[in-house]
């Protein structure tokens, strides 16, 4: 079988919602009702057929590997052992069903900060804030003296105000950079944001 991925006309980054858009477009394109009875009834039925069988391997390779994080990162949150690793690179890949799906298969008595600093991180892509604010707090309130937390949660509640365009200095504001960003770049710019910004809680300095 040729790869499923150019057969879908997608890449191993494109997220799930992105490769099922495209199998439903080229499903639909190549139905073989829209061709009964003509010359390319067999081509459009062979077609469909392939890509029938490319979004299933795609999407069951999907499941299988996490499944297989998620074993992985139960048995090593049990022990106390793991950084959520596992879920970072997930919301990095924009896999954010599959990031939540670890998170809430960790027990309660593992939940820490970093915990529910990654599950308000999850809220916040989505663009759900007030879920985001109500992690982010948590995660601080168990680790006050973590600055990653910190800046998460000053950056909400700033944007709770309605404050979408940066702060009046301009330190949230950087036209160079993607708004395509993962969990990484975005603690990096809240971390900068907390420090810099005195009027949200954080250190201020002489840049």
């Amino acid at each position: 079988m040729s790869d499923p991925y150019k057969i879908l006309g997608v890449t191993p980054k494109s997220t799930d919602d992105e490769i099922k858009a495209a199998y439903l477009e080229l499903a639909k394109k190549y139905h073989p009702d829209n061709y009964d009875g003509g010359p390319l009834a067999q081509i459009a039925n062979e077609k469909t057929q392939e890509i029938n069988n490319a979004y299933d391997t795609i999407m069951n390779e999907r499941r299988n590997s996490t499944v297989n994080i998620g074993n992985k990162s139960r048995k090593s949150y049990e022990n106390s052992s793991s950084d959520f690793a596992d879920v970072r690179t997930l919301i990095n890949s924009n896999r954010l069903v599959e990031a939540e799906e670890l998170l809430d298969d960790v027990s309660e008595t593992s939940r820490n900060g970093e915990w529910h600093f990654l599950k308000g991180t999850i809220f916040f892509s989505r663009g759900w804030l007030e879920d985001a604010a109500t992690y982010w707090e948590s995660a601080t309130n168990l680790e006050p003296n973590n600055m990653e937390y910190r800046a998460a949660y000053n950056r909400v509640m700033w944007q709770r105000k309605g404050n979408f365009g940066g702060s009046p200095q301009g330190q949230y504001n950087n036209p160079q950079r993607s708004t395509q960003c993962g969990v990484c770049d975005i603690c990096a710019g809240l971390m900068c944001a907390d420090m810099c910004c005195g009027c949200l809680g954080g250190r201020s300095c002489c840049c």
